[in-house]
């Protein structure tokens, strides 16, 4: 699927999208409903309202890829049962399972929360 040699986030739009958006169209959703930096380098899921299409947006560093996939037979799973939310949170594991069919993606937590780390102003020590 799609490579890297960092750690990706992927962030799903929580509604159906009609994917004959182009790269300029996809770009406008990221900024405007999404909510954000579409030249991040993050991975920004859209599928459309049948569920048989996806396109993933990516910067690359250089100009935006635009990866897509066509069912020919079933469904992906739906993402949008709270359309409210600007977007779902995914790991890059999760898109590649999403993009091979599984069902459980967008609803069960596959993935254990994100980790912050904090300084407590006290020599560097730092809070989990």
């Amino acid at each position: 699927m799609i490579g890297s040699s960092r750690r990706l986030r992927v962030f799903a739009r929580s509604q159906p999208t009609d994917l004959r958006k182009g790269f300029s169209g996809l770009y406008g959703l990221v900024l405007t409903e999404m909510e954000r930096d579409p030249t991040s380098g993050d991975l920004y899921l859209f599928v459309n309202r049948r569920r048989t299409q996806a396109k993933v947006l990516l910067w690359d560093g250089t100009g935006l890829c635009i990866f897509s996939k066509r069912l020919d037979q079933g469904q992906f799973s739906c993402l949008w049962r709270d359309s409210q939310a600007p977007a779902l949170r995914l790991t890059k594991s999760e898109l590649d399972l999403y993009l091979e069919g599984c069902q459980l993606v967008g609803q069960e937590t596959l993935s254990p929360p994100e980790i912050l780390l904090q300084t407590t102003g006290n020599a560097g020590q730092c809070v989990v």
